[in-house]
């Protein structure tokens, strides 16, 4: 046996700990670029990640202006658009179907064997993921700020240095949505199984949230509803998202969506051991003889 087959068939941490910073960089960029050659081979999947929230910011905004008031609360200074309210929502529901799109793909390399040969690459597989994760994020940040050039020239428009300030909180949470999707397409056996779980997780995380209404208005209408509201990490992206337009830090949030991401990632690295999930398929394969 030659030494890099040695190598790569001792523990875990034999077969890695010999890389250098470049090739952990060259593993990232492969990756990145894979990532980036899929999305630009799917123009429809461009086009659908705006059609979703601009029909919210062009039609539903427009139709509940007058019924859904925003008060002035932080981090507004004074009343607002409800289009100016519901935009950081929006970005948020990029962020949120971009990750699910992302982890969607995962099932299906997964169940054509791309997935395999990734993760039994010598690299780690917690920065093979993680790797995965930051690509996913870097679309959707491209995703967002499209969405964000066309609301401008809608007049809905926030601080100009917002769209910067704004960055590292897409970031942030885009990895905390990012890792949900990742953890659950490693929980997933199947393609369809996991389309139907989307909109099971998608909505609800979505609608039980700060994104289109304020949470004083939603302690009005049904405290029950209101501790669901603080119980659903999205409201926190939401809200770290909506403040840091405006050149702030909710302490709170960031703290909430790192420590989900954390988890959720822990989670999603613990979950997809490519020997276990070989073990599980040989098991299935053999109860169905």
């Amino acid at each position: 046996m030659t030494d890099a087959a040695r190598t790569f068939a001792g523990s875990p941490s034999e077969k890695w700990k010999g890389f250098t910073p470049i090739q952990y960089l060259v593993c990232l960029k492969g990756i990145l670029q894979r990532e980036w050659l899929r999305y630009l081979s799917q123009k429809e999947r461009f086009v659908s990640s705006l059609v979703r929230p601009l029909l919210w910011l062009f039609i539903f905004a427009a139709g509940f202006r007058q019924v859904l008031g925003v008060s002035i609360i932080p981090p507004y200074e004074t009343y607002v658009l409800y289009e100016v309210y519901i935009t950081p929502g929006l970005c948020g529901m990029i962020l949120l179907f971009s990750g699910m799109q992302s982890s969607l793909s995962m099932v299906y390399d997964r169940e054509m064997g791309n997935m395999r040969i990734l993760l039994v690459s010598p690299f780690p597989r917690w920065y093979l993921l993680a790797s995965k994760l930051l690509a996913g994020v870097a679309v959707s940040l491209l995703q967002v700020y499209a969405f964000l050039a066309i609301a401008w020239f809608w007049d809905v428009k926030a601080p100009v240095g917002g769209y910067m300030l704004i960055l590292p909180a897409l970031f942030f949470s885009g990895l905390m949505l990012g890792a949900l999707g990742m953890l659950l397409s490693s929980l997933v056996k199947q393609l369809e199984n996991f389309a139907g779980i989307m909109n099971f997780v998608i909505f609800p995380m979505y609608f039980a949230s700060s994104a289109l209404y304020p949470l004083w208005r939603v302690q009005e209408a049904s405290p029950l509803l209101y501790q669901i509201c603080l119980l659903n990490p999205f409201t926190y992206a939401v809200e770290l998202i909506r403040f840091a337009f405006y050149g702030r830090i909710e302490w709170i949030s960031l703290i909430v969506v790192v420590a989900v991401t954390l988890a959720l990632l822990g989670g999603a690295i613990l979950a997809y051991n490519p020997a276990r999930g070989l073990t599980v398929r040989k098991q299935d394969m053999g109860g169905s003889q």
